[in-house]
């Protein structure tokens, strides 16, 4: 069913414009529209709903000026239940959250439908819809996350090296010695916090060797276009796979140290260091989320789609 109405955002008091749309936008059931009509070209508006909203909505001019603009705002929740949860994320990085909050791995199981994610933590696809369809941004994320998605690949290849790639080569060090010293002083009552400590050591390990291979070689053929002219799709490829598969090991690495922390859930008896240790221990997991995420479900994918355009022009 159609829904057709008009919003006049000249009647709207300045400071309230933009959170009455949204709520206009979020009140939409699929395939519903409303039509706005202002003063001017209300192109701000459509960044910001592309930013928070993700690409959920067409945006379709009716009149444009000089004194009436009225613009259709259409919500296309269709086409989001045919996409890989990996595709849902990267056009709306704050519906990760209903993922993550179910339990479904959204950046190493990118590649799974709607349907295949639903299965995996064993609930109905429609209430996986239903809870994509209804989700509210928290306070914490709401506004402050970036169309990642929009991105040029060289400027994303950078900001993975400066923000993630340092985030483990600052934090991941200290959080090596903090579990070993928890381990060392309650490792007897707490037989868990050895295998722990050993775990966690070799995922830093290991990520150190995967940054190097990124920022040496996949990431320069990502940022120089005469450079990927070098490889053809297939060697792309292949170095693109080692990255997953290398992902993929990370990500059993932080199901382990899930399982051996009860999912962060500290004992009776934690001090200040072994609550210390788990708070940095989920920080770096939602640190590696999103870093594989932006790896697997944006950069890796859209790397390769260029070289192949490249190729055919």
């Amino acid at each position: 069913m159609q829904n057709h109405n008009i919003l006049d955002v000249t009647l709207i008091e300045p400071r309230l414009k933009h959170p009455t749309i949204f709520q206009h936008f979020d009140a939409l059931g699929e395939d519903e529209s409303f039509i706005i009509s202002n003063d001017h070209d209300p192109k701000p508006l459509y960044y910001q709903l592309l930013g928070e909203r993700g690409k959920t909505f067409t945006w379709e001019y009716l009149k444009e000026g000089p004194a009436l603009w009225q613009i259709k705002i259409t919500k296309n929740v269709k086409a989001e239940h045919q996409q890989t949860i990996g595709e849902i994320a990267a056009n709306n990085i704050q519906k990760a959250e209903v993922f993550k909050r179910l339990g479904i791995d959204f950046c190493c199981g990118g590649k799974q439908t709607l349907e295949e994610a639903a299965a995996s933590v064993g609930i109905p696809t429609a209430k996986l819809i239903h809870e994509l369809e209804n989700f509210t941004p928290s306070e914490s994320t709401h506004g402050a996350n970036l169309n990642f998605d929009s991105w040029d690949l060289g400027f994303l290849a950078d900001y993975i090296t400066n923000i993630h790639h340092s985030y483990v080569k600052e934090q991941g060090p200290l959080i090596r010695q903090l579990a070993q010293k928890v381990a060392q002083r309650h490792g007897a009552e707490s037989q868990h916090l050895i295998p722990l400590m050993q775990t966690f050591n070799q995922l830093v390990t290991e990520l150190n060797e995967h940054m190097i291979k990124e920022d040496q070689n996949l990431f320069p053929v990502i940022k120089n276009p005469e450079s990927a002219k070098k490889l053809n799709t297939s060697e792309l490829n292949a170095l693109i796979e080692e990255m997953r598969d290398e992902h993929n090991s990370a990500g059993e690495a932080v199901v382990k140290i899930k399982e051996l922390t009860q999912n962060y859930t500290l004992p009776q008896h934690a001090c200040n260091s072994y609550a210390f240790l788990y708070a940095k221990l989920k920080e770096f997991e939602d640190d590696l989320i999103q870093h594989i995420h932006l790896e697997n479900n944006i950069l890796f994918p859209k790397s390769i789609k260029k070289l192949d355009c490249s190729l055919e022009a």
